[in-house]
């Protein structure tokens, strides 16, 4: 799919239509293969602006939710142990978990509701996500307010007991979905 033919269908489907007083507008989800939608979000993010970021997967469970939050995005800085970014670990895969170590250049990543590691490059680390607009709320959870540092510590220190909680909480919420 060429760029030029992404950006018609966009157009296509983002079109504003008016809607009739007490009828609820439809909506439809776009699905944007990965390999164009991530190279578009890392430009805008690098002319300096923020990108809203539907969530896709279970990796940031059991807090961050598949299709339900979003991920606020920024340029990364400094990033630092305890950020959740959005980092290329492999050419054309991209992930949003915490950082977990940095050794040099090398950073260790691991998403909330993962066992395993992922590691790429410091210059691999392409955006911050500085916040999360979590069950359809307007107001975003910041990284930096007290409730979500006292949550990273606490979750990243628990470690062992990570996924005896976790089959505890889809036992008793039924929370895990299937992906499409």
């Amino acid at each position: 799919m060429k760029r030029q033919t992404l950006k018609r269908k966009l157009k296509h489907f983002l079109r504003l239509e008016p809607v009739e007083c007490g009828k609820r507008p439809q909506t439809a989800y776009v699905c944007i293969p990965n390999e164009y939608l991530f190279p578009e979000v890392i430009r805008y993010i690098d002319m300096g602006k923020t990108v809203t970021l539907p969530l896709k997967g279970n990796s940031m469970r059991p807090f961050l939710c598949h299709q339900r939050d979003k991920a606020l995005l920024c340029r990364c800085v400094e990033p630092s142990v305890g950020n959740p970014v959005l980092a290329e670990v492999t050419p054309n895969k991209y992930v949003l978990h915490r950082i977990v170590a940095i050794n040099g250049d090398e950073v260790t990543l691991r998403g909330d509701g993962n066992m395993n590691v992922e590691h790429c490059r410091l210059s691999d680390v392409k955006a911050l996500a500085y916040g999360f607009l979590r069950k359809g709320r307007t107001t975003p959870d910041l990284i930096d307010s007290r409730k979500w540092r006292v949550y990273s510590w606490l979750w990243m220190r628990l470690l062992p007991l990570r996924r005896p909680l976790l089959h505890l909480h889809h036992f008793f919420f039924r929370s895990l979905k299937v992906l499409d």
